[in-house]
């Protein structure tokens, strides 16, 4: 990084919204962020959080799933449904189930309480880096890659299914771009994790984080999920792409 590159990042840091009722979480993350060179906004309930989304425009999300007025999963879903802006939940609920439901709703992580603030600030940390990545040139990447009906636009980041542009979250269109990066190839689920989120995994249930995003994935992409098409399980591995066809062997030749 150059130094007016340091210069531009201390006059305009990456700015994340924490939304908790624990005054003494918001507190806590707050005063740690802020040391890290993080500009932090702080909500109370779900309400607020709304609010201070919309006028705030911060780059990242951490999002508490028990909150008053409106809970993390209503906020997700309301963030979801205007931006692609990276969400990290934070749960104290037991049940894995539970805990995955803010990943289906478009969540892109989650930390089950009580966690480590400095495992916040590593996610927060590795998410933010990739978002950011994927807003640069990819001047070495394929400009579109075809497979049957659906294009990928790489250099845009847009999906099309025939003429239907596809939404996808930035986690999403990175997940399907690696898949695709390894066509044919098995990718296991702790490299995906790896090299999307930037953690390996601790648990299996870390693992749970990459099996929603592909269901999410599929259920934008595919035409029976039953019996996808273009992402396939790879029993005890993890997933890959339908393989895609050689130039000539696509052209007719």
């Amino acid at each position: 990084m150059t130094v007016q590159a340091r210069l531009d990042e201390r006059r305009n840091p990456d700015k994340i919204l924490i939304a908790d009722d624990e005054s003494a979480i918001r507190r806590i993350l707050t005063t740690r962020l802020s040391m890290v060179g993080y500009g932090v906004v702080a909500a109370a309930d779900g309400h607020q959080a709304i609010d201070l989304f919309e006028r705030e425009s911060p780059d990242l999300v951490v999002l508490d799933v028990m909150m008053p007025k409106l809970n993390g999963y209503g906020v997700c879903q309301k963030i979801r449904a205007i931006s692609d802006v990276p969400i990290i939940m934070l749960t104290a609920l037991g049940d894995v189930a539970d805990r995955i439901t803010g990943l289906e709703l478009g969540a892109d992580d989650y930390l089950t309480k009580p966690f480590s603030p400095k495992e916040l600030e590593a996610r927060i940390q590795a998410i933010l880096r990739r978002f950011k990545d994927t807003t640069l040139p990819q001047e070495l990447s394929p400009e579109v890659i075809q497979v049957d009906t659906l294009r990928i636009d790489t250099v845009k980041r847009r999906v099309y299914k025939g003429d239907k542009l596809i939404p996808l979250t930035y986690i999403e269109f990175n997940l399907l771009e690696l898949l695709f990066k390894h066509s044919g190839e098995a990718v296991s689920r702790s490299d995906i994790l790896q090299q999307l989120w930037g953690y390996a995994p601790r648990r299996i249930a870390d693992m749970r984080v990459v099996d929603v995003h592909v269901a999410r994935l599929r259920a934008k992409i595919e035409t029976d999920q039953r019996n996808p098409e273009y992402i396939l399980t790879v029993r005890g591995i993890g997933y890959s792409s339908q393989r895609l066809a050689p130039v000539e062997e696509a052209i007719g030749a």
